[in-house]
C-alpha cells in the first residue's frame, strides 16, 4: 500500500510537504502541490479514512434513517430517489453513507445510540415515524440532522410542496370538466395532511362542496387497498368521474379496477391521477396524469443544508426549511368530460 513516506521519497521532499500538499495548505507552492498530487495519483495513493478522522475529528460518515411503516426500504421509489441525489451531493465532499436502524445483529439500540456507535457526522431522516420517542431523541440530540417532508420548530428540513402540487392537480382535473373528484389518501403524516387540506380547500375555491363519500383513507404503495377503495367508489349511487390516488402505483392498480366498470358504467369513462411522477417514462403503454416531485433538488438541498449544519454554520430561521415544488404531468388518464 502506497504511503505518504513513499510519495515523499519519490518526489524528493519531506513527509510534511507531502501531507500539506495533499491537504491543500497554502504555505506550499502551487507547483510543488501539483507535483506531489500528480505523483500520489500515479502511484495509486489512497488516504486512510481512520487517520483522516483522527486528524480532522470527523468520521466523514453520514447516517440515513429509512424505516417506513410498510417496510418498503429502498424499494420506496420516492425516498430512494431522494437518497440517491442526497448521496451524490454528500460524496462531492468526501462523505460515505450508512443506514441507521435500531438493531445491529442481535443487539438492540436506539437510533441515537447507533449514531454514536457509527460516529456519524450527521443524519438524514428520510422516512420514519417522526413522532416516535426514538426519532425525537435523535432530533433533540447534538447530532446534526436534516429531515425530509417533516417540519418541527428548530429542525432543519427539506419538504416537497404538497399543497401546491395537489392544488395544481385538482385545478387541472376541474379544467377538463370534472366535478365529482374523489381522493384516496395515504397514511397519517404531515404530507398526507397537507395534501388532504389542499384537496378540500381547492374544491371549495372552485365552488364544489367536498363530499365525504369521495374522500377515502387508504395507504401509500398499497395496491390492494387502492383496489378495494376503488371498488367502493365505483359502487356509489353517483360515482366520481375522476379518482386521485396517493401514489402512482396505487393509481395504476386503481385503473385496472376502473376498466372492469367501464362498459357497464352509465356515467361514462372514469379518469384517474397519481402522485409522485416517478413512474413517468418507465411504462411505455401508460401516460399517467400525476404530479412529479423534484427528488433531485429535494435530495441535493438536503445534502447542502446538512453540510452547513456540520460546519456549525449559523442557519437563519427562514433558511431552515427548504420547500421544493414539483410539477404537473398532463398524462392521458384524465379525460375531458362532455
Amino acid at each position: 500500500m502506497v504511503s505518504i513516506k513513499t510519495i515523499a521519497e519519490e518526489c524528493g521532499v519531506s513527509i510534511a510537504t507531502v501531507s500539506k500538499s495533499l491537504n491543500g495548505h497554502k504555505d506550499i507552492s502551487e507547483a510543488t502541490r501539483n507535483f506531489v498530487c500528480e505523483t500520489a495519483k500515479r502511484l495509486g495513493y489512497m488516504p486512510n479514512s481512520q487517520a483522516r478522522a483522527l486528524k480532522t475529528n470527523k468520521s466523514y460518515i453520514i447516517g440515513v434513517l429509512l424505516a417506513d411503516k410498510a417496510e418498503n426500504g429502498l424499494t420506496h421509489v420516492y425516498f430512494s430517489a431522494v437518497i440517491d441525489s442526497f448521496k451524490r451531493e454528500m460524496e462531492k465532499s468526501g462523505y460515505d453513507i450508512v443506514f441507521i436502524s435500531e438493531k445491529i445483529g442481535d443487539r438492540t439500540m436506539s437510533f441515537y445510540e447507533h449514531c454514536l456507535y457509527r460516529n456519524v457526522d450527521g443524519v438524514l431522516a428520510a422516512c420514519v415515524d417522526f413522532e416516535s420517542n426514538g426519532v425525537q431523541e435523535l432530533i433533540k440530540s447534538s447530532v446534526p440532522l436534516v429531515a425530509i417532508d417533516y417540519k418541527q420548530k428548530g429542525l432543519c428540513s427539506v419538504v416537497s410542496d404538497n399543497r401546491n402540487g395537489m392544488g395544481d392537480l385538482v385545478n387541472y382535473i376541474y379544467s377538463l370538466g370534472h366535478r365529482r373528484i374523489a381522493y384516496i389518501y395515504g397514511d397519517d403524516s404531515q404530507v398526507t395532511s397537507s395534501r388532504v387540506t389542499a384537496y378540500i380547500d381547492t374544491l371549495k375555491m372552485l365552488g364544489i362542496k367536498p363530499d365525504e363519500n369521495y374522500l377515502k383513507h387508504g395507504k401509500y404503495l398499497d395496491c390492494t387497498s387502492a383496489e378495494i377503495l376503488t371498488h367502493d367508489l365505483m359502487k356509489l349511487p353517483s360515482p366520481p368521474t375522476c379518482i386521485i390516488y396517493p401514489d402512482d402505483y396505487c393509481a395504476i392498480s386503481g385503473l385496472e379496477v376502473i376498466k372492469k366498470y367501464a362498459e357497464a358504467n352509465p356515467f361514462g369513462k372514469i379518469s384517474a391521477a397519481g402522485y409522485d411522477g416517478l413512474l413517468a417514462g418507465r411504462i411505455k403503454s401508460l401516460s399517467l396524469t400525476t404530479v412529479k416531485q423534484d427528488t433531485y433538488n429535494i435530495g441535493t438541498n438536503a445534502g447542502r443544508l446538512l453540510k452547513r449544519i456540520i460546519a456549525k454554520e449559523d442557519i437563519p430561521e427562514d433558511e431552515m426549511v427548504s420547500v421544493v415544488r414539483g410539477f404537473l404531468v398532463n398524462g392521458q388518464t384524465v379525460g375531458t368530460m362532455p
